[in-house]
């Protein structure tokens, strides 16, 4: 739109107000023109809320995207929040209207890519889930998961260094998670849902795989240590499906 054009919308705008307003100083029994004017206002201001919040959104993606490069490349314990405001060009006041702190960014990075990574598996399972066991399915899950962290290793070092069953548990408890951004509550629902029912204690059985894959497989995919990773993976399951079983009367 040209200027001048823009002008003369604008001056229409303000007249086609005004010209409302007086009306409804005498004739105040004219309904249309008060729903008219409410329309007006109301539009304007849900307008005006559209953008902030995509505003706000936005400096929080960045947030969040520049923290994860930075904690990839320097780690959490070297990166300072100045760093992370710095290079996300937002200011420092600005963080913390959405993270009480660096480690709270972190806890959320590692709840986003985990539970991304469950989703991935949960996509893969649809196919074939009715052919297998829930033991079976578990494994199945972990497999893909590890399949996917053997792909993106400077995923799974910041994952495997940050992961914690604090964290876990937060982001599986619903009226803790983070607006529900995050579906890593439904998937422990759609796992556990699927569990026979002589399942006991479900969330420490879950506890105890998450620490053993967790621990165990980060210097196999990395370093092949104590051996390449495709030979520890029969041991591995073979320990999970045993852990399961303690779990099922």
């Amino acid at each position: 739109m040209h200027k001048s054009d823009h002008r003369s919308f604008c001056r229409f705008v303000y007249f086609f107000i005004l010209t409302i307003i007086i009306d409804l100083i005498y004739n105040e029994n004219n309904n249309t023109s008060v729903y008219v004017f409410t329309f007006i206002i109301n539009s304007k201001v849900a307008c005006s809320m559209g953008k902030l919040d995509n505003n706000k959104k936005e400096k929080e993606d960045s947030l969040l995207k520049t923290a994860y490069h930075l904690f990839i490349e320097n780690g959490v314990s070297k990166t300072s929040v100045s760093d992370i405001t710095k290079k996300a060009g937002v200011a420092k006041g600005t963080f913390y209207l959405y993270f009480k702190d660096k480690y709270d960014l972190r806890n959320r990075l590692v709840v986003h890519h985990s539970s991304r990574l469950f989703e991935n598996a949960m996509a893969e399972l649809e196919v074939c889930k009715n052919e297998l066991t829930f033991s079976e399915r578990i494994v199945f899950i972990i497999d893909s998961i590890l399949s996917q962290l053997e792909k993106n290793k400077p995923l799974l070092v910041f994952i495997s260094k940050n992961l914690s069953w604090g964290v876990f548990k937060t982001s599986v408890e619903p009226e803790k998670a983070h607006r529900n951004e995050y579906s890593f509550s439904d998937i422990y629902d759609r796992i556990i849902a699927d569990a026979p029912g002589t399942l006991h204690d479900p969330e420490i059985m879950l506890y105890m795989i998450v620490e053993l894959v967790n621990s165990t497989c980060y210097s196999s995919i990395l370093h092949s240590e104590p051996v390449a990773f495709e030979q520890l993976k029969p041991h591995l399951y073979r320990c999970v499906n045993e852990v399961i079983n303690s779990f099922i009367s």
